[in-house]
């Protein structure tokens, strides 16, 4: 079979045989897995039989798992109930009581509000850099340190991170390394191919596609994974089979959405760039071949009326995630960023202007003319 990724998006195998000719898998919509006898259940426990409650395993998620992880071209994966779950469990796979992590200042605000509130709990400290500064990351490496964590597109601001130098630094100082991939995909950038160890995605977004489910997926080393699925059990992460099934039925239309997404975005970032009313447009820079992502941040020009600005969108809905087909609007500040301290939101530059907008497959035209129409309303 052709090695596009267009193509393996479509026709992803999944290991386990079917009990049917089913085209699509199942929903396996069952709390638990029936035995003929009590040979039948010590079976499941010497490793013979792969199901017995859906918490500790259950074929949906598992093939959500196994497809994002062939997509990613890591070995072995694991699905948990969202992104967040995903990425403690992928954490948790590498570092435990005394240990450290040093995490990019410019990432998800509920990332930034899982490490410094809950890891603390478990004692394990987390310093914060700016992974543009490659020495700086390095200057708080100690004894304890025993992960690199960023975002291969980061969180609000759209930079694109240098995997290889991140790869490197790590390799240095033999150190684990986790990229949450949600705003790329696996159809921008494959960051295990880097040398990165995990690779995370709040399924929620791209992969699921269509804003109507809470998924999460981390693969990665076969090993690390291992650790995750049980960190997941035990702590009650897992994924239910039809939030799973819904996603691998996204994911076939990954491709497809993508590039129209894509397109899109680098349009809009090129058109608003030109608006009076747009003091910065943030937009990925040389993140692949195949485009550079579709989030476009810009920054509002003063002076413009924020509260307008959003009052004024018409069609263009406010919601607090992103990724769906239809194009729609956050305003990290105030929602994806609320966690951060003023201090650190204003280091970052996320001000009180910042609008992240999340491209859709509507017609370009039409998204432009929707934003044109709110900012020029917007003005003071």
């Amino acid at each position: 079979m052709t090695k596009s990724f267009e193509t393996r998006a479509v026709h992803i195998n999944h290991e386990k045989p079917l009990p049917t000719n089913s085209k699509v898998t199942p929903i396996y919509q069952s709390s638990a897995f029936s035995f003929k006898d009590l040979d039948d259940v010590e079976a499941f426990y010497q490793g013979k039989k792969d199901y017995l409650y859906s918490r500790v395993g259950n074929p949906n998620p598992d093939e959500l798992a196994d497809s994002v992880a062939q997509l990613e071209g890591a070995p072995s994966g694991v699905s948990a109930s969202s992104g967040l779950a995903a990425i403690l469990i992928g954490v948790l796979s590498m570092v435990e009581a005394g240990d450290e992590i040093i995490a990019s200042t410019d990432i998800y605000g509920g990332t930034y509000e899982l490490f410094q509130t809950e890891l603390t709990s478990f004692g394990i400290t987390v310093h914060f850099a700016d992974f543009k500064d490659i020495d700086a990351v390095e200057a708080l490496i100690t004894d304890q340190t025993k992960c690199l964590y960023t975002e291969s597109i980061t969180n609000p601001l759209l930079y694109v991170e240098d995997l290889q130098s991140i790869v490197a630094l790590a390799k240095k100082h033999q150190l684990k390394t986790m990229i949450d991939n949600t705003f790329a995909t696996p159809y921008l950038i494959n960051p295990y191919s880097t040398g990165i160890n995990l690779v995370v995605h709040s399924a929620t977004k791209y992969l699921g596609g269509h804003s109507d489910i809470t998924a999460g997926v981390v693969v990665g080393d076969s090993e690390l994974i291992q650790k995750a699925k049980t960190r997941g059990v035990n702590l009650g992460t897992t994924l239910a089979p039809m939030e799973a099934w819904l996603t691998v039925r996204g994911i076939k239309t990954l491709a497809l959405r993508m590039e129209k997404q894509v397109t899109n975005a680098q349009a809009l970032a090129t058109r608003l760039t030109a608006h009076e009313g747009v003091k910065t447009v943030y937009y990925p820079k040389h993140a692949s071949e195949k485009g550079n992502g579709a989030i476009v941040t810009i920054d509002l020009a003063d002076p413009i009326d924020v509260g307008t600005f959003f009052k004024s969108l018409g069609w263009v809905k406010i919601v607090p995630t992103l990724a769906g087909v239809e194009t729609t609007v956050s305003y990290p500040k105030t929602t994806s960023h609320r966690a951060l301290p003023t201090d650190v939101q204003q280091s970052l530059g996320i001000t009180e202007g910042l609008v992240r907008i999340s491209v859709g497959i509507e017609n370009i035209d039409d998204i432009e003319a929707a934003f044109v129409q709110a900012i020029n309303a917007a003005k003071k």
